[in-house]
């Protein structure tokens, strides 16, 4: 098991969660992730990272699977202008790769906002710090595993 496995699955489990975790194989879009869990494609809970041009700092958008986060609102949620964050970013931030960047476990603290859309289902599905972990959690326990703000941000 990878450290950053391992690494989600403490966070759920020191959360008082016994993780279902579930290996889905190199599932490479939100549509392939649900396919293989069988849900549908917003229950899967995308980690969109951002890089806060500000502050220099990584900045997380949880986002349905079926939505894309608009820069424009995500900025104004940020309070800054937000570009593009890159592998090393995302990695010295999170201590996860792309493709595999969980809501939960982060190394370091970050800011977190939530899609509503999410808050619609009683399970999702998001990353467990790997591209082919996934794992299911009550969608109404991810603001609170989070620290992450309920806000409209999707185009």
């Amino acid at each position: 098991m990878s450290k950053s496995l391992k690494r989600v699955r403490a966070a759920l489990e020191d959360a008082g969660l016994t993780p279902e975790i579930r290996e889905v194989g190199q599932a490479r879009t939100a549509q392939e992730a649900a396919d293989s869990v069988d849900c549908e494609i917003d229950q899967i809970a995308k980690s969109i990272i951002f890089r806060a041009e500000d502050s220099g700092e990584a900045v997380l958008f949880l986002t349905a699977g079926g939505n894309k986060v608009c820069a424009e609102k995500a900025s104004a949620l940020a309070g800054e202008p937000l570009g593009k964050a890159d592998a090393t970013l995302i990695r010295s931030q999170t201590g996860f790769a792309i493709g595999g960047v969980s809501p939960v476990g982060h190394l370091n603290p970050i800011r977190a906002w939530i899609d509503p859309r999410l808050l619609d289902f009683t399970t999702i599905w998001a990353a467990a710090g790997t591209p082919r972990h996934v794992f299911a959690l009550d969608a109404h326990l991810l603001p609170q595993l989070t620290g992450a703000v309920a806000a409209e941000f999707t185009l």
